[in-house]
C-alpha cells in the first residue's frame, strides 16, 4: 500500500497504463493471429492486406514505447518472410 499521496498518484497511474499496455499488446496478438490465419487459408490478397494492418499495430505499439523497437522489427521480419514463403511455395 503506498504511503503517501504522490505515491498512491503513482500506483493509479501504473495501473492505468498497465491496463492501457495489455490492451494494445493484445490488438497486437490478435493483428497477427488474423494475418496467419489468412496464410494458412491459402488467400495471399487477404493475407498481404492483413500483415499490413499487422505492421501497422506493431509501429504503433512500438513507437508508444509498449514493445521494444528491436522486437517490432523482429516480428514484422518474421511476418513478412512467413508472406514471401507462402507465395513462392
Amino acid at each position: 500500500m503506498p504511503n503517501t499521496k504522490s505515491a498512491e498518484k503513482r500506483a493509479r497511474q501504473v495501473a492505468g497504463r498497465t491496463d492501457r499496455n495489455r490492451r494494445v499488446k493484445s490488438m497486437v496478438k490478435t493483428s497477427i493471429r488474423r494475418f496467419e490465419e489468412a496464410l494458412d487459408s491459402g488467400d495471399q490478397e487477404t493475407a498481404r492486406a492483413r500483415l499490413l494492418a499487422a505492421i501497422r499495430q506493431i509501429d504503433k505499439a512500438a513507437d508508444r514505447g509498449i514493445v521494444h523497437k528491436n522486437n517490432a522489427a523482429r516480428k514484422k521480419s518474421r511476418l513478412t518472410r512467413l508472406l514471401n514463403r507462402s507465395a513462392a511455395g
